[in-house]
């Protein structure tokens, strides 16, 4: 260093309570660029720098950084852009406006999977749990090592979860406003001796509402509609909504043109230097193969990953009412080596309906004890992959829940059971078939029981590595920087890229990756400068 010269650390960000609670200072954007898709008739042709297909965990990040980075940028969703003052915190109503296929897309295997999908501007992050967690270091050299890509360190990451953690506000969850059940699961965790503890979300200004997978009516919840939309909107960009893209045009190995078809039939046609396709791990694959791109390895369409979740039940003699405070709020982690991960689940009585095992009677009598009903979810880093493709036109998605991760879903329940009795429950019930509820801490029925992968009652989150990132074209179709092998200017910015399963939720990993991208188009460093937060998962 030179004389004279001095190193500043970057300042540091809250992530306490008061940043959570914090509903101050958000953004809003002198103009919203929205064109709609009903709006399209004929064709309509645009020219652009970048096209973005999608809007959700990876594409508003690439979007919005590219839009501030001196690019033209057209961003195409099929969904619509929804208003958070018409969320009804109904999950009967809102399913439908707010879920792919509302909300019934199910995998075709053993056991079938409900796995529920955005479709709207903000995509999956509009309805998520907002549960944030970076890549853990472990993934990360596990990718160093079988996929070759050796700049994806903690360290070299790290600038771009500082910079996302920022834009959409990662705090920690107050313990006020956590919740009945994660303060019972906390009290028996401790007395158990197990670790954990509230969890990092992205939320500004929360109150607890507890309706963040159908819409945040307060508008707290930072998804991507209201954080990197509307910023990439300021810096220029356009959202056409109602569009879906049918296929991406490229001569000579170099992309020319994204041609999507419109909600009133016509044909928006977006000439274009760079395509980042962000459609999504289930229809990216699609939206690849129909262009003729991605195929080469084999790979497309393959090496799909999920995340198994289930829940069980607990009732207790007071009062808890479970819906009130955020639903996914705290979390255990003690068996993570395992590949075990608790976090917190509830949601309002209609959703506690749908959700409830048994039927007839026993249905009816656990309802009327939903006021003393707790919940909390055991999640499974899998061990089984699937396949996505197209048949018919439908999305049809092979998968088979294995052998081990039923056996994780046994353990896990079991060890959740014990907590929920060592927090004084009157009785258990779990979501594996043959399984009785469990009454005065005897889980000898569970643990005694054999349970194969057809017994349990599950859904899954956060689909990945449909195309798989990776230094060999013959493993993989995108390489280190995303970018579809053989085709120049042609991307992938989604868990679609997401070489394996990651064993927590994976939106942060997606918007790093994507922030990553764009400053790999743009030619910039990483932004070393971004505050260092006070404390993160």
């Amino acid at each position: 260093m030179s004389a004279g010269t001095a190193t500043h650390a970057p300042p540091s960000r809250d992530t306490g309570d008061a940043a959570y609670t914090d509903g101050t200072g958000t953004f809003h954007p002198l103009e919203r660029r929205l064109v709609a898709g009903h709006t399209l008739a004929g064709e309509t042709v645009i020219s652009v720098d970048a096209c973005v297909i999608g809007s959700g965990a990876g594409g508003a990040p690439v979007a919005k950084e590219l839009a501030e980075g001196g690019m033209s940028v057209a961003i195409l969703e099929a969904g619509d852009w929804h208003e958070s003052s018409t969320f009804t915190a109904r999950p009967r109503d809102m399913m439908a406006r707010l879920y792919r296929d509302a909300g019934q897309l199910v995998t075709v295997g053993v056991p079938p999977i409900p796995l529920p999908l955005g479709r709207a501007v903000g995509g999956t992050t509009l309805i998520n749990s907002g549960t944030c967690f970076r890549t853990p270091p472990a993934i990360l050299a596990r990718w160093r090592d079988e996929f070759g890509l050796h700049e994806l360190t903690p360290q070299a990451m790290d600038p771009f979860f500082r910079r996302v953690e920022r834009e959409v506000n990662v705090s920690r969850v107050p313990a006020h406003l956590a919740g009945s059940s994660a303060r019972l699961v906390l009290e028996g965790a401790a007395k158990l001796g197990l670790s954990g503890g509230h969890l990092f979300r992205n939320a500004k200004g929360c109150v607890g509402s507890g309706v963040c997978a159908f819409g945040c009516p307060t508008g707290a919840k930072q998804h991507t509609g209201v954080t990197y939309i509307p910023r990439a909107w300021a810096a220029g960009a356009t959202t056409y909504t109602g569009v879906r893209a049918q296929r991406i045009v490229h001569h000579g190995g170099r992309v020319t043109d994204v041609v999507a078809r419109s909600a009133a039939g016509g044909t928006l046609r977006v000439r274009c230097t760079h395509a980042i396709v962000a459609c999504g791990t289930l229809l990216t694959p699609h939206l690849l193969s129909a262009s003729g791109a991605g195929g080469a390895s084999g790979q497309l369409g393959r090496n799909l990953s999920i995340h198994p979740a289930s829940a069980a039940r607990a009732v207790f003699d007071e009062d808890l009412d479970p819906w009130t405070g955020v639903p996914q709020s705290a979390y255990i982690d003690a068996l993570q080596d395992e590949g075990i991960m608790f976090e917190g689940i509830s949601g309002p009585p209609d959703q506690a309906a749908i959700s409830t095992p048994r039927s007839g009677a026993g249905h009816r009598e656990l309802m009327l004890a939903a006021r003393r009903t707790a919940s909390f979810g055991v999640m499974v880093h899998d061990t089984g992959r699937g396949t996505v493709r197209r048949h018919l036109g439908q999305t049809v998605i092979r998968y088979d829940l294995h052998r081990d991760d039923a056996a994780r879903f046994q353990r896990g329940m079991a060890v959740l059971a014990d907590v929920f009795f060592a927090a004084g429950a009157r009785e258990v019930i779990v979501p594996l078939a043959g399984v009785p509820t469990l009454t005065g801490g005897d889980t000898a029925p569970l643990t005694g029981a054999h349970i194969r992968p057809r017994h349990v009652s599950a859904m899954a989150f956060h689909p990945l590595g449909t195309a798989r990132a990776g230094t060999d074209p013959a493993q993989s179709v995108v390489d280190a920087d995303l970018r579809v092998h053989g085709i120049d200017g042609l991307y992938v910015s989604d868990g679609s890229v997401v070489p394996s399963s990651l064993g927590v939720n994976p939106q942060i990993t997606i918007m790093a990756l994507a922030t990553r991208l764009a400053y790999h188009l743009l030619g910039q460093a990483p932004p070393e400068h971004e505050p260092v937060p006070t404390a993160i998962a």
